[in-house]
C-alpha cells in the first residue's frame, strides 16, 4: 500500500477540510453528478505539481479555490495534502511516511511542502520522478482526458512515454542546465562589455606607472 490519504481544504468544491483514507488495494469514489468526484481526481494532479490550470478545468488560479456557498464563506487559500506509506522507500527520502502538500492563494502564490518543510516545485518533481509518479495525464485520467490521450500528437505522446519511463527528471535537469548556461553566457557578455569599458582607463594608468618608474 503506497497511498494512505488525501486531504482537501478550500480546493474547488471542498470548502471545509475533507480527508479521504485509502485502506484497501483498490478504492472507488462514487456519487451523483456535481458531487465533486472529478475535483478529487484533479486534486491529485494539483498536489503532484500540475501547472496547467486549464487541465484542471479552470481559467485562472482563483478558479481552484472554493468560492463560497449559502452557508460557507469563500476561502482565501486552497490546500491539498497527499500522504504515502514509504516503508519500501519507493520515494527516495528517508521517511516511513511522506506527505506532499501544495497551497495556493488568490494572488496566485503557490507553496510546496514535503513533510511540513517548505520546498521548491523542483524538489517535488525530482522526488516523484524517481518513483515514476507525476501529474501527467497517463497517470491520472481526469474528465475528458481520455479523448486527449487518444488524440494526442506525436510530441504529446513522447512526453507521456518519457514520463512513464522516468525520464522527466532528466528533461527537467536539462532545462535547468540550459537556463544556467544561458545565464552564464549573459554574465560573460557583461564582463566582456565591462572589460572594453575599462580598457582605455587601464591603458592610461599603465602609461602613468611607466612615467613614474622612469622618474624613480
Amino acid at each position: 500500500m503506497y497511498l494512505k490519504s488525501l486531504e482537501l481544504a478550500g480546493f474547488k468544491s471542498f470548502g471545509k477540510k475533507s480527508v479521504l483514507q485509502f485502506t484497501t488495494p483498490i478504492s472507488s469514489i462514487v456519487g451523483p453528478n456535481g458531487s465533486g468526484k472529478s475535483n478529487i481526481a484533479e486534486a491529485f494532479r494539483f498536489v503532484l505539481g500540475e501547472q496547467s490550470i486549464k487541465s484542471m478545468r479552470g481559467k485562472k488560479t482563483e478558479d481552484l479555490i472554493f468560492n463560497g456557498a449559502n452557508t460557507t464563506a469563500r476561502s482565501n487559500r486552497a490546500s491539498v495534502k497527499l500522504t504515502f506509506d514509504n516503508h519500501s522507500r519507493f520515494l527516495n527520502i528517508d521517511f516511513d511516511e511522506v506527505t506532499l502538500e501544495r497551497v495556493i492563494y488568490r494572488d496566485s502564490l503557490s507553496e510546496y511542502y514535503i513533510n511540513g518543510t517548505q520546498v521548491r516545485l523542483k524538489d517535488i518533481v525530482e522526488l516523484l520522478s524517481g518513483a515514476h509518479v507525476g501529474a501527467s495525464g497517463h497517470h491520472i485520467i481526469s474528465q475528458g482526458e481520455a479523448d486527449r490521450i487518444l488524440n494526442a500528437n506525436p510530441r504529446e505522446r513522447r512526453d507521456m512515454i518519457e514520463d512513464t519511463l522516468g525520464l522527466k527528471i532528466y528533461k527537467y535537469k536539462k532545462e535547468e542546465s540550459e537556463k544556467k548556461l544561458t545565464k552564464t553566457e549573459e554574465n560573460l557578455m557583461q564582463v566582456e562589455s565591462l572589460r572594453r569599458e575599462v580598457a582605455p582607463h587601464l591603458k592610461f594608468l599603465k602609461k602613468q606607472v611607466e612615467k613614474i618608474e622612469k622618474i624613480f
